[in-house]
């Protein structure tokens, strides 16, 4: 069996294990056999854009995950599928980082994505929404959203 398929295999029990119960983090649907495309709904306390230039407090998300010909050497592709207002996320692209390594697990990357849309974790420095990186820059202290622990029961 060539080593992507027993990656993307060994990803989807580790993904179903690790959210089968979580409950800010569900697996929706996913696509292949084995799965290369997960979509994800994420229930946690983020920033809708709204109008122009406003937003407002969102708390159902969903993103979709795409696992290319070239993972795990490349990074997976990632993109909301519902509008976020955040630094480091567009309509088309979610930023997962600069430093992505092939032993890096799916699990991971959800509560990751979890955690940026809570502003747990974002960076203002090098953003994708300029507008966003300039609130939360000057918002640093209502920020995180909301504080909880997502990895919480679902990590290796």
């Amino acid at each position: 069996m060539n080593p992507r398929i027993r990656r993307l295999q060994s990803d989807h029990q580790r993904v179903t294990a690790a959210f089968a119960n979580h409950p800010r983090i569900r697996i929706v649907e996913v696509i292949g056999t084995p799965p290369e495309r997960y979509i994800v709904e994420l229930s946690v306390r983020s920033l809708v854009p709204e109008g122009d230039n406003g937003f407002r407090e969102g708390t159902t998300h969903r993103a979709e995950i795409f696992l290319s010909l070239d993972y795990p050497r490349r990074p997976p592709f990632c993109r909301m599928m519902t509008p976020v207002y955040h630094p480091n996320i567009d309509p088309q692209k979610i930023c997962i980082g600069d430093h992505w390594s092939a032993g890096q697990g799916l699990p991971m990357l959800l509560v990751r994505i979890a955690e940026m849309l809570t502003y747990q974790s974002y960076n203002t420095k090098s953003p994708l929404n300029g507008q966003a990186a300039a609130w939360a820059e000057e918002n640093e202290d209502r920020l995180p959203l909301e504080q909880v622990d997502l990895s919480a029961g679902c990590l290796d």
